[in-house]
Formats: C-alpha cells, structure tokens, sequence
C-alpha cells in the first residue's frame, strides 16, 4: 500500500521536548497544543515519505491504563489512536510499561500485512530495533525521527540510526510551533484565611477549655489504673484550638460557651464519591438545599447527547470540565432558575453541597482520580470548581478576583 503511518512514542517526543526547551525531561514543565502537534507529524509526514498519510498511533502510559484528559482530546482527532500502556512509579519517579512492547507489536503487524509502505518511527529507544529489522524484511521503508538533544546531548539509540532507511532531526523551530516551556512563576506567599482564623478565636465550651489548660503531669491515660497504678504521660493538646465536636456544641440551638448543648444539625460533606450525613453543624438553609440538582434537570435524550459530547468534544481539563457541568444547568434551569441562579452567586466561593458533590463524580468520568487513592487531586479540584464560577459569573456579569472556590 502506498500510504504512510506514524508511530510515536509520546514519552520520548514530549520528554525530549521539555529537555529541549525547559532543560529538564518533565512533561510538567511544557504546555502542549495536540491539534497543532498532530497538524505538524502529519504534514512533515507526508512532505517526507511523498505518501498519504494512513494514520498516527500514539503510544503513551497512563495510570491503571485510564485515559487522561491529554488522551481524550488525542483520541477523537481524526487518523490518530491512541495506545495506552501501565504508568508506575518507581523510587520516586513514573515509568512506562508496555508502551515499547506494545508499538513493537504494532509495527510488526503492520508491516506484516503489508497496511503502508512507508513507516515514520518517533522514538529513542533501542529495544524497537528488532521490530523494525523485521518491517524492513517485509519492504518497509523505516524513517526514524529525532527531538534535536538539549545541550548536544544524544537521545536516540545509534543502532536504531544506524538501522533506519531515512532520518530526519525535529530541531526547536519545529518543536515550538506546537509545544511552549511554562514561565517558572514565584507562587506569592498565601493569603490570610479570614474564616480559619474566627475558627480559631472562638471560644471553648468550658469543660474542654478546662481540659486544655490543665498541665500534662496532672493528666493521665484512662488506663493508667490498670497498669498497677503507673501514670502514663499524654502529651497536651494545642491550648486554645477547638475541636469540630467543640465548634458543634458551640453552636447547638440555645448553646452558650459555658453550657454547651448537644447538637442536633446536620451538615451534608460533599466529595466525588457523592455526599453523607454528618450530625454537629448547621444545615443549608431550604431554599439553597432546594437547588435542583444537573441530573433532575436532565431528560434520558439530553442524558445521551450529553455523553456523546463528553467523549466526543470535551478534552477532560478540570477547568473545561467546570465549564461544560456549569453551561449545562445553567441552560437547563432556564429563565425560571435565575432566582437559584442570583442565591449561588451570593455563595460564591462555596458550591451548594449537592451539586458540588454531583460537579465532582461527573469529573471523575475523565480520568481525573488520583492514582490509587481514588480521589480527585486538591488542585485540580479547585480547578474544576473556578471553571464552574467562570460560568456562573458569565451568565451573572460578576466580576470575581482569582481564588480558589473552597467547600
């Protein structure tokens, strides 16, 4: 066939590319414009092989093999599938597994089965050396591409150059018409907490102010009688830091700092695996635990294109994924809504319980879990949560300065 197909091992194009341009191998350090970047390897591609091009495979890790959000932009572009092998880390640092197993197969496949006539292989690393031998054998022409080496270093096995039909070197002009080194920035130090800090000044109910103020010697661990006698030493908690049992007896129905009641509220904790009852605080007034939730908004049609939009056209950036949960029940609430509308703007940085914690399962579609503890990661959280307000504050003409939107 006369066509051509890329092969890319988006390690080492993306790692190469932070070297080259961040001066060290960390995907973190870059912002990447995919659109641009699979733009860029087909038209370089095609210019040359002088072959249409068939497709571009995309070799990544990911975590437990579930797509990120930089996987799902890639995989719905056309001509490009995306191939996913095992993320691990190891003393500290992540490591690919399966990828160089997985594009050895690939090639060999196509090259077998005679799919092109011309393959473009992105990639550093020796241990493909055998398949493209064996694609080669099968009347392929091999093209082997590099990332030009930060600091006259070298970044690709030299019997891969050696092997290869055609080499082609992707200097730094090419590279940065797709791929940008983040600004070190100076985070500010952190702004003062005005609500953390009437935490702390509130008053203790009596018996635990008591407690606090006690010296150390004179307490003793409950089962100090069984041990013959022995006292054992506990250390003495911080003097003045009330305890969330003290804030809820504090503000029971009818508390006074000096007779604490039992507490009777109920406060509804939000988080991505959806939301519980916890007794001690106060509950959301009615008309904001009245909120209707997106899936109450939401027919079984609009359930289904808005699934098909997901996979289809959101890339999965926390912040994207704010934005499109937000436009959503804000178009279905409609113009009867905008009383709940002008009541969540009022709230802001605090998202309603409810629909915070539906906000973050439906962020959890992305792949947005953190590896292995399944939660969302705090930053990307917030991140979620100002792509929400960013919207709301369109649709209310508010003007909000940056901070994050906490619970």
């Amino acid at each position: 066939m006369d066509r051509c197909i890329v092969l890319v091992d988006a390690g080492y194009l993306l790692g190469a590319a932070a070297s080259l341009l961040a001066g060290e191998p960390s995907r973190s350090r870059i912002t990447v414009d995919h659109a641009a970047l699979i733009q860029g390897l087909r038209d370089r591609a095609e210019s040359d092989t002088q072959q249409p091009l068939l497709r571009i495979y995309w070799f990544d890790g990911a975590p437990d093999r579930v797509p990120q959000p930089e996987h799902r932009r890639l995989r719905v572009m056309p001509r490009v599938t995306v191939r996913l092998g095992a993320l691990t880390r190891s003393d500290g640092r992540w490591a690919q597994k399966g990828v160089d197993a997985a594009m050895h197969a690939e090639l060999t496949e196509l090259a077998r089965n005679r799919a092109c006539s011309d393959v473009v292989l992105v990639t550093g690393d020796g241990d493909l050396l055998p398949g493209m031998m064996a694609a080669k054998e099968h009347g392929v022409a091999v093209h082997l591409w590099a990332v030009q080496a930060a600091d006259g270093d070298y970044n690709q096995s030299e019997d891969l150059v050696a092997e290869a039909d055609e080499r082609r070197v992707l200097d730094r002009a090419w590279i940065t018409r797709a791929v940008q080194a983040k600004e070190r920035v100076c985070a500010p130090p952190p702004a003062p907490r005005p609500e953390i800090a009437a935490i702390l000044s509130a008053p203790l109910p009596e018996g635990a102010l008591a407690a606090a103020e006690r010296p150390a010697e004179e307490r003793t661990h409950p089962a100090a009688a069984a041990t013959g006698g022995v006292e054992e030493r506990v250390p003495a908690a911080a003097k003045g830091v009330p305890t969330p049992k003290d804030l809820a007896a504090l503000r029971a129905p009818g508390a006074h700092p000096d007779k604490p009641q039992p507490a009777t509220a109920t406060l509804r904790w939000s988080s991505d695996k959806g939301w519980v009852d916890r007794p001690g605080t106060a509950a959301e007034p009615p008309e904001v635990a009245a909120m209707p939730t997106l899936a109450q908004l939401t027919t079984a049609e609009q359930r289904w294109a808005d699934r098909e939009e997901d996979i289809t056209t959101v890339g999965g950036d926390p912040y994207e994924v704010g934005q499109v949960f937000a436009r959503r029940w804000l178009a279905r609430l409609g113009e009867p809504g905008q009383g709940h509308v002008q009541r969540l703007s009022g709230m802001y940085p605090r998202v309603p319980h409810r629909i915070d914690g539906e906000l973050l399962r439906y962020a959890a579609r992305f792949g947005l879990l953190a590896h292995k503890d399944d939660q969302i990661d705090e930053h990307d959280r917030y991140a979620i949560r100002a792509g929400f307000w960013r919207e709301i504050d369109v649709r209310t003409g508010a003007e909000r300065h940056p901070s994050g939107a906490g619970e």
